[in-house]
C-alpha cells in the first residue's frame, strides 16, 4: 500500500468517529428516556404502560433520575440480637 493511500485511510478512520460524535446529538432508545418528554402525554400512564416504555419501566432497578442526585445514607453499626458463637459484633 502506498504511503498516500495509507494516509487517506488513517484520516478517514479518525474523521468518521469524530464526526459521528460531534454531529450525532443526544439520542435515546426510547422516547421516554429523554427528560424533555417526561411531562408529555405518551410518557404517562396508561398509554406508556401498554408498551412498557414509562420512565418507571425503563429505569427499573435504578434510581429515578427525576429525583435528582442520590443522598448517601448513614449506615448504622451492626447490632447482634442473639449471641452467636464465633461472631464479633463490635462489642
Amino acid at each position: 500500500m502506498s504511503d498516500r493511500k495509507l494516509l487517506y485511510v488513517a484520516v478517514a478512520m479518525l474523521l468518521l468517529p469524530l464526526s459521528l460524535a460531534f454531529f450525532g446529538g443526544d439520542r435515546f432508545r426510547y422516547p421516554c428516556q429523554d427528560p424533555d418528554n417526561w411531562d408529555k402525554d405518551f410518557c404517562k400512564m396508561p398509554k406508556c404502560d401498554v408498551t412498557r416504555t414509562c420512565p418507571e419501566h425503563i429505569f427499573k432497578g435504578q434510581r429515578d433520575p427525576r429525583l435528582g442526585p442520590d443522598v448517601p445514607k448513614i449506615a448504622s453499626p451492626a447490632q447482634c440480637t442473639t449471641p452467636t458463637q464465633g461472631a464479633n459484633c463490635g462489642k
